[in-house]
């Protein structure tokens, strides 16, 4: 079993780097006076929707995450590159499995098992499903279809590792959408996480940027 996790892999940008991009209309050059009203001005863009310049910058993380987390990366997105382990094109030797926290504890009427301890259970019931599938099925149907259908054992708690990159408006739309009371735990936690990594980029080549936002 594995927490899910992540990674910043990179960055590009900075607040001067959006405050540029929007002064591009009328001078780019730095000035003194234009670098002490940096902050002001990413806050005017920010609250009025002038998200533009917060293109310029990116931010690449990885992480292992949950099936349900996965797919909440996937939906909704806008601006973001993802691109991650496939089942399809290779047997997954590792079977990382997600298990949550707040079951622990709890426990089934029927049996008195703790609900942790039952989807652990089922969850290695059907990864050792997965790779039996597999061995019986390739020579029948072929390596590729055998490792395409063998993965329906796999569990909605399978963890698998994605390469993930946003511009600054991404994901700020991200942090909008998923760091939210409203969202999944897991997810909302993977956000924050992304945040807290952001915010402590050594040197804050973000700071001015995160305070615009709110975030």
């Amino acid at each position: 079993m594995d927490k899910n996790k992540v990674e910043l892999l990179g960055y590009y940008g900075s607040d001067i780097i959006h405050a540029q991009s929007a002064w591009t209309s009328t001078s780019r050059d730095l000035t003194e006076e234009k670098l002490n009203r940096v902050g002001k001005l990413l806050k005017m863009l920010a609250s009025e929707g002038h998200h533009t310049p917060f293109e310029k910058s990116s931010l690449h993380f990885l992480v292992t995450v949950d099936q349900a987390t996965h797919i909440h990366l996937l939906k909704h997105r806008i601006g973001v590159s993802i691109n991650g382990e496939s089942a399809r094109y290779k047997e997954l030797k590792e079977d990382k499995y997600y298990l949550p926290e707040d079951w622990s504890g709890i426990k089934d009427n029927a049996t008195q098992e703790d609900w942790l301890d039952t989807l652990e259970k089922f969850t290695k019931e059907s990864n050792e499903l997965y790779h039996r599938a597999l061995e019986v099925m390739t020579p029948i149907l072929g390596r590729k279809r055998a490792k395409e259908s063998a993965r329906f054992f796999k569990t909605f708690n399978s963890q698998i590792t994605m390469d993930v990159m946003f511009n600054w408006r991404s994901f700020y739309h991200f942090q909008q959408l998923r760091n939210s009371e409203s969202a999944q735990v897991e997810v909302r936690e993977l956000a924050q996480e992304m945040l807290d990594l952001v915010k402590n980029i050594e040197g804050n080549p973000f700071d001015l940027t995160i305070k615009a936002f709110e975030l």
